[in-house]
């Protein structure tokens, strides 16, 4: 099991470079957001050891709260989850515009961005929830807080939110058939909800739809494109 996260991680990274060689038009979408992502995979130190302790190449999670599978992991889901939904579904993107951007419901446009960050630091300060659980109603706010500011993103992020939590049950579910044991050896289940599907923890599922719903709209908000109906070449 010493390998499995750094594996795992390797062939969320391999879907990855799937999907961004068959779809040359979210080549540029795709490395935007995973760089937007993969700092986060700095935030380990919040999450270990209260919600998990993989075992991690070089120890370094348990030793430091850092590790370098999370900074993988966290790059190829940040463009896999903002780009699954135009993968599957016949659209393109195009620029808003110019006089769309100054609608009234684009006034919180900045204010919608930091929707999450602030909502994650209060809950932080206010509760004592595992930070798994405000890291999901974190993404949640900022997903509903994009659809309110931009009406038009609802569909592909709700149906986004489902694709990419569906491939990530699947996903999750071959870790959990190769390493029987590494949900209870790894996962911190006594201060979870204890709550399995098939073997894989509600909490990770939860972290999809959140993270599928927000991510599939923060590219469009950040660089003001919309969908477009088209044929998948």
């Amino acid at each position: 099991m010493q390998y499995a996260y750094l594996i795992w991680s390797l062939i969320l990274l391999g879907i990855w470079g799937a999907i961004f060689a068959m779809r040359q038009q979210l080549r540029v979408k795709m490395l935007r957001m995973s760089l937007i992502t993969a700092p986060l995979g700095l935030s380990e130190p919040l999450f270990v050891p209260d919600y998990w302790l993989p075992p991690t190449l070089f120890d370094l999670a348990e030793r430091t709260g850092f590790d370098l599978e999370s900074l993988i992991f966290a790059f190829a889901v940040g463009g896999i989850s903002s780009s699954i939904y135009p993968a599957l579904v016949p659209v393109a993107m195009a620029p808003v515009a110019g006089t769309e951007r100054h609608h009234s419901r684009h006034r919180w446009h900045k204010v919608v961005l930091w929707t999450p960050i602030v909502f994650f630091l209060l809950l932080e300060v206010i509760t004592a929830w595992n930070p798994i659980y405000t890291a999901s109603l974190a993404m949640l706010s900022g997903g509903i807080a994009n659809g309110f500011c931009r009406p038009d993103l609802w569909r592909p992020m709700l149906l986004g939110a489902v694709i990419f939590t569906a491939l990530y049950f699947v996903y999750f579910s071959s870790l959990v058939a190769f390493y029987p044991a590494y949900i209870d050896h790894v996962w911190r289940l006594e201060h979870l909800s204890g709550w399995l599907v098939a073997g894989v923890p509600v909490e990770e599922l939860l972290f999809a739809a959140t993270l599928g719903l927000m991510w599939c709209s923060l590219y469009e908000h950040l660089y003001w494109r919309q969908y477009l109906p088209r044929s998948i070449p």
